[in-house]
């Protein structure tokens, strides 16, 4: 793969970074699959983010140099088993999101339940997943102006991402559901806490719609 740059990120720790958001989920699932197969030296941690790989705890210093030679082979989104979150539709943005996409209001929960999703990475709070899958042409733009208040559970969306609020914080993305359950998203008595972690497939269940 091209473009890969990669940086010292302290004592064992290398940070890749990848010249797009399809490349580093790419990048780490091969990553993932590579360890799997017993054909990655030894890292201790492997962290995706947006456009970056860290690799912390890395044995073999060597591998900085190996990186930027792999082969990527395309993402392929069908591995292992898909977790399933029950989703009501009918949050306050579905009608703009309908309007954004060219299609009914109703068609916005038919088509976002019909897509299955992956975690490309975590972050903004625990138990965050950033999840793609929706196709370019239903990329949204974020709120005009943000929100003082998401309440947990809300399923949105902006840009390429869908994501669930783990718990109530300022957001600006376009709420087009709700979690009845958001509790199950982070459960620090849990192993892992998390319920979504990089790389997991996830189905959206309609429990109900608006209207």
């Amino acid at each position: 793969m091209s473009g890969i740059r990669v940086l010292s990120a302290g004592p064992g720790a290398l940070l890749v970074e990848l010249p797009s958001p399809e490349a580093a989920e790419a990048f780490h699932a091969e990553l993932l699959r590579r360890r799997a197969d017993g054909a990655l030296p030894a890292v201790r941690e492997i962290v995706p983010g947006a456009r970056t790989v860290l690799l912390d705890g890395v044995e073999d210093r060597s591998l900085a140099d190996q990186l930027p030679a792999w082969e990527i082979p395309p993402l392929h989104r069908g591995a292992g088993e898909a977790v399933e979150i029950p989703v009501v539709y009918d949050g306050p943005d579905l009608g703009d999101v309908a309007e954004a996409w060219g299609v009914a209001v109703d068609d916005v929960p038919l088509i976002h339940a019909g897509t299955e999703f992956r975690v490309a990475f975590c972050g903004f709070a625990p138990g965050f997943g950033y999840l793609t899958g929706l196709p370019e042409h239903l990329h949204v733009p974020r709120r005009a102006t943000p929100r003082t208040r998401v309440p947990a559970g809300a399923l949105a969306l902006a840009g390429p991402y869908t994501g669930v609020y783990p718990r109530p914080s300022p957001g600006g993305w376009q709420i087009v559901g709700r979690m009845p359950e958001p509790g199950a998203l982070w459960d620090p008595a849990r192993e892992p806490a998390a319920l979504l972690g990089p790389g997991a497939r996830v189905r959206f269940v309609a429990a109900g719609v608006c209207g």
